[in-house]
């Protein structure tokens, strides 16, 4: 419950920053996480079942629902948790685009 907490505080703290001042994104930003390149709405809705399967076999042990963040802080949040849950980069991309959708 307390690490819970402490995340919920962390992502309020990030959020307010961003609203304040949203980070520039600059020529040399390799850091960013791209979600993958979409071709069709059908496509589109296949990896948007993944992401969700994986979301709920890998982020749902510890989070509920997803709430709705601007795509770049999602994608700061998801890199942090890739690292805590151990998922691979293909499962942070599909949760990624999930979660963006």
């Amino acid at each position: 419950m307390k690490i819970r907490v402490t995340i919920l505080t962390a992502v309020a703290l990030v959020s307010s920053v961003y609203a304040a001042d949203p980070p520039r994104k600059s020529e040399n930003d390799t850091a960013s996480i791209s979600t993958p390149a979409v071709r069709s709405s059908a496509e589109a809705d296949a990896m948007r079942v993944q992401g969700e399967q994986r979301f709920r076999a890998n982020c749902s042990r510890c989070h509920a629902a997803p709430h709705k963040f601007p795509p770049r802080m999602m994608a700061t949040i998801v890199r942090h948790m890739r690292v805590r849950a151990t998922i691979t980069d293909e499962d942070m991309r599909l949760v990624l685009f999930y979660m963006t959708q």
